[in-house]
């Protein structure tokens, strides 16, 4: 990215700020802070913080306030080429008493990022007595969902390094071996395949599987297993993959093939689905009425999906009430899921981007059950 893509993120974000009532924008290290600087900070007891004034009467540029000790890492990310001024503070310094001190005494309201620790919230309550406290998200969360074209190709080459691990599975999932052994292979694979950090791998063999969260366990992988394999990175262009296959060892239970089928069909027609203006919970609706029909409906637990970029779990989430209609741009995972308690489960999962006249999925490896030897 230019720094001009940089500029204008943080411009529209005080724009929006300023459309909704709110007088300074605080970011702390996360997703937020990348989004708007790409500084990657580290999240420490120390403060790191975005200062992000809207337009109208709050006024005032953009600074970002470091510990002194971090202050050469701030300069040396792309933030340092932005043109904003970085303040760094000793280690006697008060610095949300610094921030304080540069906004406006008639401060009404700041939105602070949602993922700003606890204890550096109630400092800046106590710093800025007079301003009411809410959450950035409100605004942010609105621009991070709508992903730019170069965005949408970071999580295009994101998907096809997940793919790559997937399509490698037979190297490693065989019977005698415990989901443990399996993920530590699948986590190298995950780094040599494109990422440079492992978000998630879950192994879930037979009744493991019934769980979406199982992750990994000594469980020993046996003949006949269905497995479901969920995993995820980040690249180095920071944009998170994620998607979930499954895969039996050997001829996999009658019932289960049924039940997969059907789920297969949910999530293919809930794919072929998306589209602008659509909303979030009827894509939700889409493929848990099929999966109900067939009398699963009580073994889809979970949403059908969340958005994925930055995080891999953001805006938007596809599921049940959201009326939020989708967008170009949004990207988002489609998951539905079947779990038999005790027994088994499976879950197939694509990271699917909202475009112009429908969507593409983003992630192009199999569908169909993978049966390994």
């Amino acid at each position: 990215m230019t720094a001009n893509s940089w500029t204008d993120r943080l411009d529209r974000a005080r724009a929006a700020a300023s459309a909704a009532g709110i007088d300074a924008l605080l970011v702390s290290p996360g997703a937020d802070l990348r989004y708007l600087t790409g500084y990657d900070a580290h999240p420490l007891e120390r403060l790191t913080c975005l200062v992000l004034p809207a337009g109208g009467a709050a006024g005032g540029e953009p600074f970002l306030v470091v510990p002194a000790l971090e202050k050469p890492a701030a300069e040396a990310s792309p933030a340092g080429s932005l043109g904003i001024e970085i303040t760094g503070w000793d280690e006697t310094d008060d610095p949300y008493a610094l921030v304080a001190a540069r906004l406006p005494r008639a401060l009404a309201r700041v939105a602070l990022d949602n993922r700003m620790w606890a204890e550096k919230a109630l400092a800046f309550r106590a710093a800025l007595p007079g301003a009411e406290q809410v959450l950035a998200g409100q605004v942010l969360y609105g621009l991070r969902a709508r992903k730019t074209p170069d965005e949408a190709g970071a999580l295009r080459r994101a998907g096809e390094a997940i793919d790559r691990v997937h399509s490698r599975m037979g190297e490693w999932l065989r019977p005698g071996r415990t989901e443990r052994e399996v993920a530590r292979d699948i986590a190298d694979a995950i780094i040599a395949e494109g990422h440079v950090r492992v978000d998630f791998v879950i192994v879930g063999s037979g009744p493991n599987g019934a769980s979406p969260h199982h992750e990994v366990s000594d469980r020993v992988v046996e003949a006949g297993d269905p497995v479901v394999v969920d995993i995820g990175g980040t690249t180095e262009e920071g944009y998170c993959s994620d998607s979930t296959r499954v895969y039996a060892l050997g001829e996999p239970p009658e019932e289960f093939l049924r039940l997969y089928e059907v789920l297969l069909r949910a999530q293919r027609a809930q794919t072929d689905a998306v589209r602008p203006g659509l909303r979030a919970h009827e894509l939700d609706a889409i493929g848990r009425d099929l999966i109900s029909e067939a009398g699963y409906g009580p073994y889809f637990i979970h949403r059908t999906g969340h958005g994925i970029g930055l995080e891999s779990h953001e805006e938007p989430y596809i599921v049940a009430g959201n009326q939020l209609p989708l967008e170009p741009g949004m990207a988002f995972s489609v998951e539905p899921g079947i779990y038999l308690p005790g027994r088994y489960g499976a879950r197939i999962e694509d990271i699917v981007i909202c475009t112009e006249d429908g969507g593409q999925r983003l992630n192009r490896s199999g569908r169909e059950l993978v049966v390994l030897p």
